[in-house]
C-alpha cells in the first residue's frame, strides 16, 4: 500500500511540475479550447495541485473556450483521470 501511495504521489508531482511548465508555453490567451483542449485540462486539473501549493497561479481551466463542448471535454477529462488514479490505486494487490 505505501508503494501505491509514493507512486501515486511521485506521478503527481511530476505532472504537476510538467503542467506548470507546459502552462506557461502553451495556453495562449487567444486561443479558443474545444473538446479536446477541455479533457486535457480536466486530466490535467488535479496535477495542478503541487504548482498551485507552491504559490504559482496555474490556469486550470480556458476561460477563453468553445462553451458546452469545452465543458463537456474538461468533465470527461476529471472522471477519466480519477478513474485512472484513484482506481489504480485501490486494485487488490497479488499474493506472492
Amino acid at each position: 500500500m505505501a508503494v501505491k501511495i509514493a507512486v501515486l504521489v511521485l506521478l503527481g508531482l511530476v505532472f504537476g511540475f510538467g503542467q506548470g511548465w507546459a502552462s506557461t508555453r502553451l495556453y495562449g490567451r487567444d486561443r479558443v479550447a474545444g473538446f479536446h483542449m477541455g479533457v486535457l485540462h480536466g486530466a490535467l486539473m488535479p496535477a495542478a495541485l503541487p504548482g498551485l501549493l507552491m504559490g504559482k497561479d496555474l490556469p486550470i481551466y480556458a476561460p477563453n473556450n468553445e462553451g458546452r463542448p469545452y465543458n463537456i471535454g474538461f468533465i470527461f477529462g476529471i472522471n477519466a483521470c480519477g478513474t485512472l488514479f484513484f482506481g489504480v490505486g485501490f486494485w487488490p494487490m497479488r499474493n506472492r
